[in-house]
């Protein structure tokens, strides 16, 4: 039976990470223009048995534009491809680098099935990348899936009742906590906790002000802290990352990122 660290790991994947396929098939300009010009339609899926059933997330490709679900797929059109894995251990190794752990390959068309690695492999070299890339495009791209990322897979853990994350969401009154580097509003994420519950969006918050905003000053110093190369402390000092709403919170916020990271990576 899975640990409870496995589901955490495994929900981070399912809800926070896999669905960044869409914003790469959406954001780079090649991959795109793959999906686009030919106007593909497709069904995709990713599947982890788990406690007699399984654990999925699929994706629908209209038109070269990709839709994100959670759950398994239950339509009648053919899947086109699919990762099936059979237990939660293989599929977070295989998340995580670890390639001897190989899904069951499910190939319905070749060629749509291609373009879906293409996307799955973007992904991965952007998650496990350990050096900042050099051009600004890549540098943003990586910033919006990490911001996603984090902000998806705390809400997504207190949803299932995390044992290290639901009890903070539980005692917190109504706050929003937004990340953000200054002069790229495109990459802004959130996340709203009130009393148990959560939700994390794209973009700026709409109804108010955050009650909190992390606030690097330009995409190198936040891809310093996402990818661990920076001290945040010094940062902080510097104005290179800046508290909006005051340090201490800051503190809680990057410890449940930290988290994340440590599951997903």
């Amino acid at each position: 039976m899975p640990t409870n660290e496995t589901r955490s790991a495994n929900k981070v994947f399912m809800a926070g990470a896999l669905p960044l396929m869409k914003v790469i098939a959406t954001d780079d300009p090649t991959l795109n223009k793959l999906f686009t010009t030919a106007k593909i339609n497709a069904v995709y899926q990713v599947s982890a048995k788990a406690d007699g059933g399984k654990e999925a997330v699929h994706f629908i490709v209209t038109d070269g534009v990709w839709e994100v679900y959670q759950g398994a797929y239950k339509g009648t059109a053919k899947i086109d491809g699919e990762l099936a894995f059979s237990s939660m251990e293989k599929m977070n190794a295989f998340m995580k680098s670890d390639f001897t752990k190989l899904p069951a390959i499910k190939i319905g068309n070749p060629v749509k099935f291609g373009l879906f690695m293409a996307v799955l492999l973007k992904m991965s070299s952007i998650l496990t990348a350990t050096e900042i890339p050099e051009d600004e495009a890549t540098q943003l791209l990586t910033i919006k899936c990490f911001f996603y990322l984090l902000t998806t897979g705390i809400s997504a853990l207190n949803k299932m009742g995390d044992e290290k994350v639901a009890p903070w969401v539980k005692k917190s009154p109504d706050r929003c906590y937004q990340m953000a580097v200054a002069g790229y509003p495109e990459l802004t994420a959130y996340l709203r906790v009130n009393g148990g519950k959560s939700k994390a969006g794209k973009g700026e918050y709409p109804r108010s002000d955050p009650f909190f905003t992390m606030l690097f000053d330009c995409p190198e110093s936040a891809l310093m802290i996402l990818m661990g190369k920076g001290d945040m402390f010094k940062m902080t000092a510097n104005r290179q990352l800046v508290m909006k709403g005051g340090p201490e919170f800051g503190m809680q916020l990057s410890e449940y990122m930290f988290y994340i990271q440590d599951l997903a990576m």
